[in-house]
């Protein structure tokens, strides 16, 4: 079974990577603007968001074709985010995905504006759906609010802010709920309301991926201290150099380890009432046990 769910994952991602990849065909126009913004956002990875959204989308009775848009306006917002979230004003990071940072390679000012032109056009992607008008803008509006400061963007504030001092656990369990968790989440709803999906349902998959999105992040901040630059593709041990409070700080490994566990146990709980539900199940499970 789990060959099954390995190889559906596979295809998932051949599905975000081709679309991805045909979004620039354009004649590049503005310096290397677009090819800074193709460095990095066609640089790989793991591709969860978009797989969840499309997943979801399947679960709840919907063709993962519709959501595709969404998918790929996702996946462009969390690219965006890496971009700048390595740049020296903030985490100052040298690798990611296992190349340098696009800044490295770019220099900062167009690093910064390849950023922002992912952001821009993935509303416009957006747009695109093959969907009725009300499901694109209730889309639109999921984005924006967990993309921006009542979401990812206030996580990154937050995140600033915490550097250079100890954070209770309330205060980082918040900080990670908006700077990983909204965009986990909003890659579940998107998919639900591509779908058609009900209230109740992007209730559900909100739970599932909130759940989701802190065990995530709690196992990066195991790996941040437990596995290498080359294992990881990016750099390790940046939050310590940075004085940042992270759950393994706060719980220490083995309390850490116990945190995951228990969240995706919640994320699978979260799913009960789904007929569809197996495979969303499975990728919380291997997700709590990644390497890398």
């Amino acid at each position: 079974m789990e060959k099954d769910f390995t190889l559906l994952m596979t295809r998932d991602r051949t599905m975000v990577e081709e679309a991805l990849a045909g979004m620039f065909r354009e004649e590049p126009r503005y310096a290397d603007l677009q090819e800074a913004m193709e460095y990095s956002l066609l640089a790989g990875g793991k591709r969860i968001r978009p797989v969840l959204t499309l997943e979801v989308c399947r679960m709840c009775g919907g063709d993962p074709q519709d959501a595709l848009p969404f998918a790929c306006a996702l996946e462009m917002i969390h690219t965006y985010s890496l971009i700048h979230d390595d740049l020296p004003a903030m985490d100052d990071d040298q690798l990611r995905r296992g190349r340098p940072t696009n800044h490295v390679v770019y220099g900062e000012a167009t690093a910064i504006l390849a950023g922002d032109g992912l952001l821009t056009s993935a509303f416009e992607q957006l747009a695109k759906g093959n969907l009725p008008a009300q499901r694109i803008v209730e889309a639109v509006a999921c984005l924006a609010r967990n993309a921006g400061p009542e979401g990812m963007v206030g996580g990154q504030a937050l995140d600033m802010a915490g550097e250079g001092r100890s954070m209770t656990r309330g205060e980082l369990e918040r900080l990670q709920s908006l700077k990983t968790g909204a965009l986990i989440s909003a890659a579940a709803e998107l998919g639900c309301i591509a779908a058609g999906g009900s209230a109740q349902q992007r209730q559900k998959v909100r739970d599932y991926a909130q759940a989701l999105g802190r065990a995530f992040q709690v196992q990066d901040d195991i790996l941040d201290v437990t596995s290498t630059d080359e294992e990881l593709g990016k750099s390790v041990g940046s939050d310590r150099v940075n004085e940042k409070t992270t759950f393994v700080t706060a719980l220490g490994l083995e309390g850490s380890r116990a945190l995951v566990e228990e969240l995706t146990q919640r994320a699978v709980d979260a799913l009960a009432g789904f007929e569809q539900a197996d495979f969303l199940i499975w990728l919380a499970q291997s997700l709590a046990k990644r390497t890398h």
